[in-house]
């Protein structure tokens, strides 16, 4: 069985949920706070990057792998934010200046820490190798359409 590869960062803290979005003409889009982070994140991970501290064979393991993140949130307080809030930017940004797919996560755990002088976010992505899904069900849908899960025809329980 190969070993797995684990990735280990410290980002800044994301901006919240409610601080992600503004509305610009009718649309949605990021806000400065998410813009700022996403570009914080790749440039971090440039700079790791140039040391040598991310290499090539680390990021075509993420690519090629399912994959666990498993992120610790060093808030100011402990009861001013939600600790999913910075979830799905996070994901998002790491996943775009890393090259994974973020629908290839299967294990992801969040924990929320205080340290008021030092907010940051610290994530392991680690690749799965001998993850198994319930054999119980088969998807029955074509190769690369839509895979949600509520109201999925084709994804009921084979007997």
């Amino acid at each position: 069985m190969p070993s797995n590869t684990t990735l280990s960062l410290v980002l800044p803290m994301p901006p919240g949920v409610n601080n992600q979005y503004v509305t610009v003409d009718n649309r949605r889009v990021l806000s400065k706070p998410a813009r700022a982070f996403r570009k914080d994140v790749a440039v971090l991970v440039e700079r790791l990057r140039a040391k040598g501290q991310i290499g090539p064979a680390t990021e075509k393991a993420l690519q090629g792998s399912l994959l666990g993140i498993y992120c610790t949130f060093y808030f100011t307080s402990p009861m001013r934010r939600d600790l999913d809030g910075g979830l799905k930017i996070t994901l998002d940004a790491l996943g775009d200046t890393l090259g994974f797919d973020d629908r290839r996560v299967v294990d992801l755990h969040l924990t929320k820490q205080i340290d008021p002088l030092h907010p940051r976010l610290e994530v392991e992505i680690e690749t799965i190798t001998d993850w198994t899904f319930d054999q119980t069900f088969v998807y029955l849908g074509s190769p690369g359409s839509d895979d949600n899960d509520a109201g999925n025809p084709g994804s009921e329980a084979v007997e």
